[in-house]
């Protein structure tokens, strides 16, 4: 069928149609038809790090945080876990969404894909969930969350993260909190305005969360989700654990809080990993 051409042959239709790609009779429309683009733009990215956890460890685990309606999880089970192994945890404090998502894997005899109902901080205290983890995912986690993704895989010593950031109003805040003081500062003239505040802490805290990933000892590339039209937040953060920490890296975040005026944030982004 025409309709059918660009989607990969190991891809289930009935997950599609679950996933309302795709209409109930299997048909695309043009609206479907970009979203099926954009999510195989990101499995692309992703497969790398599916491939290399994979030839580490045929039983690799992926922690996929603040699932959602666990589409991500779907879609990588099905492209690639199902035929070649490994673990899936999708985590989602919003119970119904998880119980909305249990029967369709069940359906669909996704064995390996398991699904926790909780946030993220507390599932680093879950029995249920390896001590280690291979890789860790977190598209648009709200504001701290994707901080307390980070932590997660720091802690689980994760060798991939794939993350993409969404609003986030803490940095933002503090800068607004203390702008009286700050404005003494010609540097303070980059977050005056109430636009600039917005974007330029959003800017900030991707850059100080790529420098904590640097410093303990990851690679990172900062790369832009090309075409997602869904989310103005497209900004995808990729980190390989080569483990090589650059206190270069610790030291100018850390400068970057004292220059901005941001040391009361230094626990969140220069957290003691134990």
């Amino acid at each position: 069928m025409e309709d059918l051409k660009d989607i990969k042959p190991q891809q289930s239709i009935e997950l599609l149609k679950a996933l309302h790609i795709l209409t109930r009779d299997g048909r695309m429309n043009q609206d479907s038809r970009r979203k099926l683009k954009q999510v195989y733009h990101l499995y692309q990215l992703i497969e790398p790090y599916l491939e290399k956890a994979l030839a580490m460890n045929p039983h690799f685990t992926l922690v996929d945080h603040g699932a959602g309606k666990s589409y991500l999880g779907f879609i990588l089970y099905d492209l690639f876990l199902k035929e070649k192994g490994g673990e899936l945890y999708a985590i989602e404090h919003r119970s119904e969404l998880i119980e909305k998502a249990l029967p369709l894997a069940k359906t669909l005899k996704f064995d390996r894909m398991h699904f926790i109902a909780s946030d993220i901080k507390n599932s680093l205290e879950d029995s249920s969930l390896p001590n280690k983890v291979d890789i860790v995912t977190a598209l648009h986690a709200c504001d701290t969350a994707t901080d307390d993704a980070i932590f997660f895989g720091l802690k689980k010593e994760a060798q991939y993260m794939v993350l993409i950031p969404c609003c986030q109003a803490e940095v933002s805040k503090s800068l607004r909190s203390e702008k009286s003081d700050q404005l003494k500062y010609t540097l303070s003239e980059l977050w005056r305005h109430p636009i600039h505040t917005r974007e330029f802490g959003s800017h900030l805290t991707n850059v100080l969360r790529c420098l904590l990933l640097e410093g303990m000892g990851y690679k990172v590339t900062v790369t832009e989700l090309v075409g997602w039209e869904h989310s103005m937040k497209n900004e995808l953060i990729l980190a390989e654990n080569i483990h090589q920490p650059k206190k270069m890296a610790l030291d100018r975040l850390e400068e970057i809080l004292k220059t901005c005026h941001l040391a009361s944030l230094k626990s969140r982004f220069l957290p003691i990993i134990s």
